[in-house]
């Protein structure tokens, strides 16, 4: 078991663009890495299993809903603490910042946003402290960039609603409490459904031969004539911009966390390059060497300004989803470059689970594809710069 040495990168002092609180939070979490996450996540990975011991943890450190109200659980933190958590808890492991993405931003938020004052009380507090852990069901079998075609559908059946259909690629399914569903009503509108484990005809099967964010749990959320409550329809907000605007929030926490996974990569890369000795020197002396990581941190000095900035703009209720889209799309396409570069550094040792660059670069073929693919987020962009719509 290696000791964790990483060193973060800021070769801009971006940190006096920081306060005091955030740096607090940056470093907590930081250091809950170092000690838990660190020295078991290779094993867990090698075994696709997700760690469930870490879940206190997790809470502990504010990383479930950051920005909920202390009134309801959560930590009352704002946008940018948000995104440097994420960003520490992926420079552990995608999947695990994927778990606290979901249980923040596509559970908790949702609740928050368009819930009432009684599902507020009855189920924040819980996802906070991880009690309970929650997921997201939107994308469907036929349905993923397209989610508003989606056939999951509820009819009314008096004293309660009856919900047909399947979600996949769900994270956190396996073991959830409670999952925000997003379905169509009678006259097709889509709205948000809490639904709780243990009702009948709700099942979760796990998705098994993954190559890509092994250490985090995936599965289906199947529902086969599921009796939900009358009260556990999300009330304040409907239509397919409802399930967006949890995206939203998830994108921007996915835009810090592929710095962490960058940061990591490089960092691993930059020690190794000191250390390694070929041709009777250290290969960092070499200059194809120093191109590859001047590019580096180049590229991830510029994804920090970058999420930083719309992290302000979040802040000031200024940013659209196109600003979030951007954000993401630059910064995980970053990080995949990043951790390519790396593993070739490494030569041969880059593939093996003694360093955590291949895990990265396995996690994040899934990151630059969930909630919204590469090419996906470039037409968001496009559409917003030309004001044309390439989408239909």
């Amino acid at each position: 078991m290696k000791p964790d040495l990483f060193e973060a990168p800021d070769y801009l002092n971006l940190d006096d663009l920081l306060n005091d609180e955030h740096k607090l939070v940056r470093d907590a979490a930081r250091e809950w890495v170092k000690r838990d996450v660190s020295p078991i996540i290779e094993e867990y990975a090698q075994k696709a299993e997700f760690p469930k011991q870490i879940i206190k943890g997790l809470a502990d450190i504010g990383a479930f809903g950051p920005y909920i109200p202390e009134e309801y659980g959560g930590a009352g933190l704002d946008q940018i603490s948000y995104g440097l958590i994420m960003q520490e808890i992926e420079r552990g492991d995608s999947g695990v910042r994927s778990t606290a993405s979901v249980q923040s931003s596509l559970v908790m938020y949702p609740i928050w946003k368009y819930g009432n004052e009684e599902q507020r009380k009855k189920y924040l507090p819980k996802l906070a402290n991880g009690e309970w852990l929650g997921c997201f069901g939107l994308t469907e079998p036929d349905h993923g960039s397209n989610p508003g075609g989606m056939t999951t559908n509820y009819k009314d059946m008096g004293d309660h609603y009856l919900l047909n259909g399947a979600k996949m690629w769900i994270s956190n399914a396996p073991f959830a409490q409670v999952a925000v569903v997003w379905a169509k009503n009678e006259e097709g509108r889509i709205h948000g459904l809490i639904v709780e484990r243990g009702m009948e005809g709700f099942t979760t099967p796990e998705t098994h031969n993954k190559w890509s964010l092994r250490a985090s749990a995936t599965g289906e959320l199947i529902f086969d004539n599921v009796k939900v409550p009358k009260e556990n329809l999300l009330p304040n907000k409907s239509g397919l911009g409802a399930p967006l605007g949890c995206l939203d929030s998830a994108r921007y926490g996915i835009a810090w966390g592929a710095i962490g996974a960058a940061m990591d990569c490089y960092d691993t890369a930059l020690r190794y390059s000191k250390e390694r000795m070929q041709f009777g020197k250290p290969i960092g002396q070499f200059q194809l060497q120093q191109k590859k990581l001047a590019e580096m941190i180049t590229e991830i000095t510029k994804a920090q300004l970058l999420a930083w900035r719309v992290g302000v703009l979040r802040n000031e209720g200024k940013a659209t989803s196109a600003h979030i889209s951007m954000a993401k799309r630059n910064n995980v396409e970053m990080a995949l470059k990043i951790a390519r570069d790396s593993r070739q550094m490494l030569g041969g040792m880059g593939i093996s689970g003694e360093y955590s660059i291949m895990r990265h670069m396995m996690n994040l073929e899934s990151v630059v594809t969930y909630e919204g693919t590469h090419d996906i987020h470039l037409l968001i962009t496009g559409l917003d710069v030309t004001g044309l719509n390439a989408f239909s």
